[in-house]
């Protein structure tokens, strides 16, 4: 079981300092979205040189040009990058190709996706390592709770690893735990937090 960070709102200096402290609680560094479009590949390469120990995965929600694009992001140091699950199947298999040249890992995001269970069985055929729940930060204010999707997801995959993200946060830590992931992301419960160092060992001390 691993712990993500999702790094998406703090600046690089800010990040390189909360792993230099964490680095033996946290597992992979995810460079977020909002990270991505406003720095580019360039954290993904400065943090992967700074922290070789640590995974670093690009939050670069691939939809189009998967092999080009997962091409870009493995080159410059991604351990892991993300496709959407409402990508065209062929997308998916391109990001697919791309992690097998480069010898790297892809995770499939399923935000938005309608019927999980049927899109989680087509896509857990296709190759990818990692297929992850994630509650929208949008509608995390709705009381939607990612274990309720977690456990569809267990149900139904055989061939890929689960993993959760949006909104998980201490106090729901041990049921998703209970309910079992590969890997667990957390982003404002540690990056937002008064302490994120106390919350990432905090958060990690809840792992099996």
């Amino acid at each position: 079981m691993k712990l993500q960070v999702a790094l998406d709102t703090l600046s690089l200096e800010a990040c390189e300092e909360l792993l230099s402290q964490t680095q033996d609680y946290v597992d992979i560094a995810e460079i977020g979205t909002p990270f991505v479009i406003e720095e580019g590949m360039r954290p993904v390469k400065y943090l992967k040189d700074k922290f070789p120990s640590i995974e670093i995965l690009a939050d670069v929600k691939i939809m189009d040009a998967g092999e080009f694009e997962a091409d870009k992001c493995f080159s410059a140091g991604a351990d892991i990058c993300t496709v959407l699950g409402v990508s065209n199947n062929s997308t998916i298999e391109g990001v697919v190709r791309s992690a097998k040249k480069h010898h790297k890992k892809v995770m499939v995001d399923m935000i938005e996706v309608k019927d999980l269970a049927q899109r989680a069985q087509e896509i857990d055929e296709m190759g990818v390592d990692y297929i992850c729940v994630h509650t929208a930060f949008d509608i995390q204010n709705t009381g939607k709770d990612p274990l309720d999707d977690l456990k569809i997801l267990n149900s139904v995959i055989k061939n890929a690893k689960p993993a959760v993200a949006g909104g998980v946060k201490l106090e729901t830590i041990d049921a998703i735990v209970q309910e079992g992931a590969e890997i667990i992301v957390v982003g404002g419960a540690i990056c937002t937090a008064d302490d994120p160092v106390s919350a990432t060992i905090a958060i990690k001390n809840h792992f099996q």
